[in-house]
């Protein structure tokens, strides 16, 4: 386990699921749902995409070095720019799917939250970033604390802090932000990729 690694994929993950649909599909299910239910769900769901995503990496760095440091300039860069063009529009609502929950068993709840996040975070850019550090770091243990701490801070964030943090959080700017921090991974992966054909 590299520590190292670990707060790479935190610094990484963490900026882009801020003002990520999931943080409000998790904001949303706390409002119609008891609070420890929805995180443990919600844990739970990340969890298990976190695990796809590094196992995809995994799988992916088993190909020859200059294809995967391609590949993965080419998912860091299309990360970028999605980002960048996503900064000037509001936070992705989440549908009120938890609407009418009110009363419902912890087990029930957390059941709900699961499958509500499971479904949202497929293809998602933090689950992209997952698996590219993964193929490119070859430390899935470290890349998977990592993101999945990045994952339980957002989610713990929504979850128990709710509407305030809603309200005050720079959307536009985070996800500048976040857009940089994946142009400046595709970059590393793409001189990376260049040495590596030179080579």
């Amino acid at each position: 386990m590299s520590l190292t690694v670990v707060l790479t994929a935190f610094v990484l993950v963490l900026p882009v699921e801020l003002p990520d649909k999931t943080l409000f599909a998790s904001l949303v299910l706390a409002t119609r749902l008891p609070h420890w239910p929805v995180f443990v769900g919600v844990g739970a769901a990340f969890g298990l995409q976190v695990a796809i995503a590094v196992t995809a990496g995994s799988l992916l760095s088993l190909l020859p070095q200059a294809l995967v440091s391609g590949v993965v300039a080419v998912l860091f860069l299309v990360g970028a720019v999605l980002l960048w063009r996503s900064a000037t529009s509001g936070p992705e609502e989440a549908d009120d799917v938890a609407a009418g929950q009110e009363g419902t068993s912890f087990l029930r709840a957390a059941a709900i939250s699961f499958g509500v996040l499971f479904a949202a975070e497929w293809g998602d850019l933090s689950q992209l970033a997952t698996a590219g550090l993964a193929a490119r770091l070859d430390d899935p243990a470290s890349v998977f604390v990592g993101a999945w701490a990045a994952l339980l801070t957002v989610s713990g964030l929504a979850v128990f802090l709710g509407k305030k943090l809603a309200d005050r959080l720079p959307v536009a700017l985070i996800r500048r932000v976040a857009a940089v921090l994946f142009l400046v991974f595709a970059v590393v992966a793409a001189v990376e990729t260049v040495r590596t054909l030179a080579g």
